[in-house]
Protein backbone atom coordinates (compact mmCIF):
# COMPACT_ATOMS: atom_id res chain seq x y z
CA UNK A 1 0.00 0.00 0.00
CA UNK A 2 0.91 3.66 -0.81
CA UNK A 3 2.12 6.05 2.53
CA UNK A 4 0.53 9.53 2.94
CA UNK A 5 1.08 11.40 -0.14
CA UNK A 6 3.44 13.78 -0.99
CA UNK A 7 1.53 15.93 -3.44
CA UNK A 8 4.62 14.69 -6.19
CA UNK A 9 3.02 15.61 -9.63
CA UNK A 10 2.26 11.66 -11.18
CA UNK A 11 4.29 10.71 -13.82
CA UNK A 12 2.37 11.37 -17.19
CA UNK A 13 2.14 8.59 -19.38
CA UNK A 14 0.78 8.66 -23.37
CA UNK A 15 1.40 4.94 -24.73
CA UNK A 16 0.95 1.84 -24.14
CA UNK A 17 4.45 0.24 -23.96
CA UNK A 18 5.12 2.90 -21.13
CA UNK A 19 1.95 1.93 -19.15
CA UNK A 20 3.22 -1.63 -19.44
CA UNK A 21 6.84 -1.33 -18.85
CA UNK A 22 5.75 0.66 -15.34
CA UNK A 23 3.01 -1.85 -14.66
CA UNK A 24 5.83 -4.23 -14.67
CA UNK A 25 8.27 -2.87 -12.47
CA UNK A 26 5.83 -2.21 -9.73
CA UNK A 27 4.83 -5.92 -10.05
CA UNK A 28 8.39 -6.89 -10.11
CA UNK A 29 8.16 -4.95 -7.08
CA UNK A 30 5.73 -7.16 -5.54
CA UNK A 31 2.96 -4.32 -5.55
CA UNK A 32 -0.78 -4.35 -6.12
CA UNK A 33 -1.95 -2.59 -8.89
CA UNK A 34 -5.08 -0.55 -9.15
CA UNK A 35 -6.42 1.44 -12.16
CA UNK A 36 -9.13 4.23 -11.50
CA UNK A 37 -10.48 4.79 -15.17
CA UNK A 38 -11.89 8.18 -15.90
CA UNK A 39 -12.37 11.01 -18.38
CA UNK A 40 -11.46 13.78 -16.81
CA UNK A 41 -12.73 16.58 -15.35
CA UNK A 42 -12.14 15.91 -12.35
CA UNK A 43 -14.69 16.00 -8.78
CA UNK A 44 -14.20 15.09 -5.38
CA UNK A 45 -16.24 11.57 -6.96
CA UNK A 46 -13.27 10.77 -9.02
CA UNK A 47 -11.01 11.43 -6.22
CA UNK A 48 -12.42 9.07 -3.57
CA UNK A 49 -11.83 6.36 -6.09
CA UNK A 50 -8.28 7.51 -5.88
CA UNK A 51 -7.97 7.41 -2.21
CA UNK A 52 -9.44 4.17 -1.62
CA UNK A 53 -7.55 2.57 -4.57
CA UNK A 54 -4.44 4.53 -3.05
CA UNK A 55 -5.58 2.78 0.56
CA UNK A 56 -5.85 -0.81 -1.13
CA UNK A 57 -2.98 -1.17 -3.94
CA UNK A 58 0.99 -0.09 -3.82
CA UNK A 59 0.56 1.48 -7.77
CA UNK A 60 -2.24 3.78 -8.50
CA UNK A 61 -3.06 4.26 -12.28
CA UNK A 62 -5.64 7.21 -13.21
CA UNK A 63 -6.78 7.35 -16.93
CA UNK A 64 -7.82 10.28 -18.18
CA UNK A 65 -9.75 9.72 -21.81
CA UNK A 66 -12.61 10.79 -23.30
CA UNK A 67 -13.61 7.77 -25.11
CA UNK A 68 -15.84 8.85 -28.39
CA UNK A 69 -16.85 5.44 -29.11
CA UNK A 70 -19.22 6.22 -26.11
CA UNK A 71 -20.83 8.74 -27.53
CA UNK A 72 -23.14 9.25 -30.00
CA UNK A 73 -24.61 11.22 -33.10
CA UNK A 74 -25.44 14.47 -31.27
CA UNK A 75 -24.34 13.73 -27.77
CA UNK A 76 -21.00 16.31 -25.84
CA UNK A 77 -18.41 14.91 -26.93
CA UNK A 78 -16.95 17.93 -28.52
CA UNK A 79 -18.05 20.04 -25.21
CA UNK A 80 -17.00 17.29 -22.60
CA UNK A 81 -14.71 19.51 -20.13
CA UNK A 82 -10.76 18.66 -20.55
CA UNK A 83 -8.94 19.87 -17.77
CA UNK A 84 -5.65 18.00 -17.64
CA UNK A 85 -3.62 19.92 -16.16
CA UNK A 86 -6.03 20.94 -12.72
CA UNK A 87 -6.61 17.02 -13.25
CA UNK A 88 -2.97 16.46 -12.83
CA UNK A 89 -2.65 19.07 -10.03
CA UNK A 90 -5.59 16.48 -7.76
CA UNK A 91 -4.33 13.70 -8.77
CA UNK A 92 -0.47 15.27 -6.89
CA UNK A 93 -2.86 15.82 -4.09
CA UNK A 94 -4.48 12.89 -3.56
CA UNK A 95 -1.18 10.49 -4.33
CA UNK A 96 -1.69 8.97 -7.65
CA UNK A 97 1.19 7.16 -8.90
CA UNK A 98 0.85 7.11 -13.15
CA UNK A 99 -1.38 9.06 -14.94
CA UNK A 100 -2.29 7.49 -18.24
CA UNK A 101 -3.45 9.70 -21.23
CA UNK A 102 -3.75 8.24 -24.32
CA UNK A 103 -4.83 10.38 -27.35
CA UNK A 104 -7.63 9.05 -30.04
CA UNK A 105 -5.16 8.09 -32.91
CA UNK A 106 -3.63 5.43 -30.41
CA UNK A 107 -6.97 4.05 -28.62
CA UNK A 108 -8.78 3.91 -32.06
CA UNK A 109 -6.45 3.34 -34.97
CA UNK A 110 -7.65 3.91 -38.36
CA UNK A 111 -7.93 0.16 -38.83
CA UNK A 112 -9.29 -0.65 -35.40
CA UNK A 113 -12.37 -2.89 -35.94
CA UNK A 114 -13.29 -4.97 -32.80
CA UNK A 115 -15.86 -3.69 -30.38
CA UNK A 116 -17.36 -5.57 -27.11
CA UNK A 117 -21.19 -6.06 -27.62
CA UNK A 118 -23.29 -7.04 -24.84
CA UNK A 119 -26.39 -7.86 -23.66
CA UNK A 120 -27.97 -8.51 -20.16
CA UNK A 121 -27.57 -5.23 -17.81
CA UNK A 122 -26.48 -2.94 -21.37
CA UNK A 123 -29.66 -3.46 -22.34
CA UNK A 124 -32.20 -1.24 -20.51
CA UNK A 125 -32.57 2.50 -19.36
CA UNK A 126 -29.31 3.94 -20.92
CA UNK A 127 -28.88 1.19 -23.31
CA UNK A 128 -31.89 2.29 -25.20
CA UNK A 129 -31.25 5.77 -24.97
CA UNK A 130 -27.84 6.15 -25.95
CA UNK A 131 -27.40 3.42 -28.40
CA UNK A 132 -24.00 2.20 -28.53
CA UNK A 133 -23.00 3.75 -25.84
CA UNK A 134 -22.00 0.48 -23.46
CA UNK A 135 -20.21 -0.36 -26.57
CA UNK A 136 -18.10 2.07 -26.36
CA UNK A 137 -17.96 1.66 -22.60
CA UNK A 138 -16.93 -1.53 -22.82
CA UNK A 139 -14.64 -1.56 -25.54
CA UNK A 140 -12.70 1.04 -23.44
CA UNK A 141 -12.38 -0.51 -20.35
CA UNK A 142 -11.27 -3.13 -21.56
CA UNK A 143 -8.39 -2.15 -23.72
CA UNK A 144 -7.68 -0.24 -20.20
CA UNK A 145 -7.70 -3.37 -18.23
CA UNK A 146 -5.34 -5.36 -21.35
CA UNK A 147 -3.57 -2.46 -20.72
CA UNK A 148 -2.80 -1.84 -17.23
CA UNK A 149 -3.60 -5.24 -16.20
CA UNK A 150 -5.08 -4.05 -12.85
CA UNK A 151 -5.21 -6.40 -9.77
CA UNK A 152 -8.12 -4.27 -8.71
CA UNK A 153 -10.25 -1.60 -10.73
CA UNK A 154 -12.41 1.46 -9.31
CA UNK A 155 -15.63 3.04 -10.32
CA UNK A 156 -18.56 5.37 -8.92
CA UNK A 157 -22.08 4.16 -7.94
CA UNK A 158 -23.41 7.07 -9.48
CA UNK A 159 -22.81 5.13 -13.19
CA UNK A 160 -25.01 2.18 -11.33
CA UNK A 161 -25.93 0.56 -14.82
CA UNK A 162 -22.41 1.10 -16.00
CA UNK A 163 -20.86 -0.91 -12.96
CA UNK A 164 -23.14 -3.62 -13.39
CA UNK A 165 -21.60 -3.76 -17.24
CA UNK A 166 -18.38 -3.73 -16.19
CA UNK A 167 -18.99 -6.38 -13.41
CA UNK A 168 -21.18 -8.63 -15.81
CA UNK A 169 -18.06 -8.19 -18.76
CA UNK A 170 -15.26 -9.36 -15.96
CA UNK A 171 -17.11 -12.32 -15.03
CA UNK A 172 -18.13 -13.36 -18.49
CA UNK A 173 -14.61 -13.07 -19.94
CA UNK A 174 -12.91 -14.91 -17.01
CA UNK A 175 -10.63 -11.54 -15.83
CA UNK A 176 -8.69 -11.68 -13.28
CA UNK A 177 -9.72 -8.53 -11.72
CA UNK A 178 -11.81 -7.00 -8.94
CA UNK A 179 -14.18 -4.10 -9.07
CA UNK A 180 -14.74 -2.37 -6.44
CA UNK A 181 -17.99 0.06 -6.58
CA UNK A 182 -17.59 2.83 -4.19
CA UNK A 183 -20.27 5.25 -2.73
CA UNK A 184 -21.82 8.13 -4.77
CA UNK A 185 -20.20 11.09 -3.56
CA UNK A 186 -22.72 14.59 -3.45
CA UNK A 187 -22.31 18.23 -2.98
CA UNK A 188 -23.63 19.51 0.41
CA UNK A 189 -27.03 20.41 -0.97
CA UNK A 190 -27.50 16.44 -2.38
CA UNK A 191 -26.49 16.84 -5.92
CA UNK A 192 -24.80 13.88 -7.09
CA UNK A 193 -20.73 14.88 -8.12
CA UNK A 194 -20.81 15.35 -12.09
CA UNK A 195 -17.96 16.57 -14.69
CA UNK A 196 -21.24 17.83 -16.27
CA UNK A 197 -22.49 20.14 -13.41
CA UNK A 198 -20.08 22.90 -14.52
CA UNK A 199 -22.43 23.17 -16.77
CA UNK A 200 -25.76 24.03 -15.14
CA UNK A 201 -26.31 27.69 -14.44
CA UNK A 202 -27.43 29.34 -11.04
CA UNK A 203 -31.20 28.30 -11.96
CA UNK A 204 -30.49 25.34 -13.42
CA UNK A 205 -28.27 24.23 -11.00
CA UNK A 206 -31.43 24.82 -8.53
CA UNK A 207 -33.99 22.77 -10.50
CA UNK A 208 -31.13 19.92 -10.56
CA UNK A 209 -32.05 19.18 -7.19
CA UNK A 210 -35.19 17.80 -7.72
CA UNK A 211 -33.14 14.50 -9.07
CA UNK A 212 -31.58 13.81 -5.58
CA UNK A 213 -34.72 14.86 -3.84
CA UNK A 214 -37.21 12.55 -5.67
CA UNK A 215 -34.43 9.87 -4.81
CA UNK A 216 -34.62 10.76 -1.24
CA UNK A 217 -38.36 10.90 -1.07
CA UNK A 218 -38.80 7.87 -2.61
CA UNK A 219 -36.23 6.36 0.07
CA UNK A 220 -38.57 7.49 2.75
CA UNK A 221 -41.71 6.54 1.25
CA UNK A 222 -40.69 2.68 0.79
CA UNK A 223 -39.32 3.76 4.29
CA UNK A 224 -43.28 4.59 5.59
CA UNK A 225 -44.92 1.41 3.65
CA UNK A 226 -45.32 2.71 0.01
CA UNK A 227 -44.79 -0.74 -2.05
CA UNK A 228 -46.49 -0.43 -5.82
CA UNK A 229 -43.33 0.68 -7.98
CA UNK A 230 -45.55 2.23 -10.29
CA UNK A 231 -46.91 4.32 -8.15
CA UNK A 232 -43.64 5.80 -6.45
CA UNK A 233 -41.92 6.31 -10.22
CA UNK A 234 -45.31 8.52 -10.59
CA UNK A 235 -44.19 10.15 -7.29
CA UNK A 236 -41.13 10.92 -8.40
CA UNK A 237 -41.61 11.89 -12.13
CA UNK A 238 -44.41 14.59 -10.49
CA UNK A 239 -41.53 16.07 -8.69
CA UNK A 240 -39.11 16.18 -11.84
CA UNK A 241 -41.75 17.20 -13.91
CA UNK A 242 -42.79 20.36 -11.45
CA UNK A 243 -39.05 21.40 -11.51
CA UNK A 244 -39.10 21.49 -15.35
CA UNK A 245 -36.80 18.59 -16.22
CA UNK A 246 -37.02 16.84 -19.80
CA UNK A 247 -37.38 12.91 -18.18
CA UNK A 248 -35.68 10.18 -19.56
CA UNK A 249 -36.53 7.18 -17.66
CA UNK A 250 -37.61 6.98 -13.77
CA UNK A 251 -37.26 3.15 -13.34
CA UNK A 252 -37.56 0.91 -10.15
CA UNK A 253 -35.04 -2.67 -11.30
CA UNK A 254 -33.49 -5.14 -9.35
CA UNK A 255 -30.50 -3.97 -8.74
CA UNK A 256 -28.79 -7.04 -10.01
CA UNK A 257 -30.07 -7.60 -13.67
CA UNK A 258 -31.83 -3.99 -13.98
CA UNK A 259 -35.22 -6.17 -14.68
CA UNK A 260 -38.22 -3.86 -14.04
CA UNK A 261 -39.98 -4.77 -10.43
CA UNK A 262 -43.75 -4.22 -9.57
CA UNK A 263 -43.51 -4.64 -6.09
CA UNK A 264 -40.64 -2.98 -3.51
CA UNK A 265 -40.49 -5.93 -1.63
CA UNK A 266 -36.71 -6.68 -1.36
CA UNK A 267 -33.79 -4.43 -2.40
CA UNK A 268 -34.41 -2.06 -5.25
CA UNK A 269 -32.31 0.73 -7.39
CA UNK A 270 -34.58 3.58 -8.20
CA UNK A 271 -32.95 5.20 -11.30
CA UNK A 272 -33.04 8.34 -13.46
CA UNK A 273 -32.24 10.13 -16.00
CA UNK A 274 -33.30 13.36 -17.09
CA UNK A 275 -32.01 16.74 -18.65
CA UNK A 276 -31.37 20.31 -17.48
CA UNK A 277 -31.60 22.25 -20.73
CA UNK A 278 -29.17 20.97 -22.34
CA UNK A 279 -27.14 18.95 -19.50
CA UNK A 280 -28.19 15.39 -18.92
CA UNK A 281 -27.84 14.14 -15.32
CA UNK A 282 -27.66 10.68 -14.04
CA UNK A 283 -28.72 9.35 -10.54
CA UNK A 284 -29.73 6.62 -8.34
CA UNK A 285 -30.54 5.46 -5.15
CA UNK A 286 -30.63 1.60 -3.60
CA UNK A 287 -33.74 1.55 -2.13
CA UNK A 288 -34.45 -0.90 0.91
CA UNK A 289 -38.07 -2.26 1.97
Amino acid sequence: MNSTPTNAAPLRIATADDLRRHVAQARRAGKIVGLVPTMGALHAGHLSLVDACRKECGLTVVSIFVNPAQFGPGEDFSRYPRTLEADCALLAVHGADLVFVPGVESMYTAAHATYVEMAGPALPLEGAFRPGHFRGVATIVLKLFHLATPDRAYFGRKDYQQSLVVRRMVADLDLPIHVEICPTVREPDGLAMSSRNRFLSGDGRQRALAISKSLTLARQWVGEGVRDAAALAARMHTLLSDANLQIDYVALADPDTLEPVALVDRPTVALIAARVGTTRLIDNELLAP
